[in-house]
């Protein structure tokens, strides 16, 4: 599936679907997320190391609760000739991948941006930041969303995935 077929897809999920994060309200109005043209060098096949300590991190919620995630490993990627750091982590649903660029409160959504990343079957991880998307509380405050640690806060742009959600900025592409 191409990047404009899943973008087009979840779209009409926001727009028409009962599972939708938007309230009947918002979804009267709504036509499409705002996203960062694609960027292909931010789809990245990476070599994950995993940390010798695996422990729990209890991540803060939005809505005041606390979410446990397990600390899985640190990876380096280049972003526009800088070298950014992330910390990826596991849960009994997967691996999870939460973060906050450069861009947060003026391009992208303040409290970060999430990406859900796949185990190849060589080992690597597929990191598509142009999945990135904004968790369901950037839409709808009732939802009770994990808020990046401060090692998943990175000092570069991440121009790539979802941006700013409409109702909470003008449209930016």
């Amino acid at each position: 599936m191409s990047l404009q077929e899943y973008r087009a897809g979840k779209d009409e999920f926001f727009a028409s679907s009962p599972q939708s994060p938007l309230t009947p309200e918002q979804r009267e109005s709504f036509t499409a997320l705002s996203y960062f043209p694609e960027n292909p060098s931010l789809r990245l096949e990476v070599e994950i190391e995993p940390l010798p300590e695996q422990t729990m991190l209890e991540m803060p919620t939005s809505t005041g609760d606390v979410k446990s995630y397990k600390r899985y490993g640190r990876f380096a990627f280049e972003v526009e000739g800088q070298t950014a750091e992330l910390t990826l982590f596991s849960s009994p649903h997967g691996y999870f991948l939460l973060f906050v660029d450069s861009l947060a409160g003026s391009e992208t959504y303040g409290a970060g941006r999430y990406l859900d990343p796949e185990q190849l079957p060589d080992g690597k991880f597929l990191i598509d930041f142009n999945l990135a998307y904004n968790p369901y509380c950037a839409y709808n405050e009732m939802w009770n969303c994990p808020i990046p640690p401060a090692e998943n806060r990175l000092s570069v742009p991440i121009r790539a995935g979802e941006r700013l959600p409409q109702m909470n900025a003008d449209k930016h592409g």
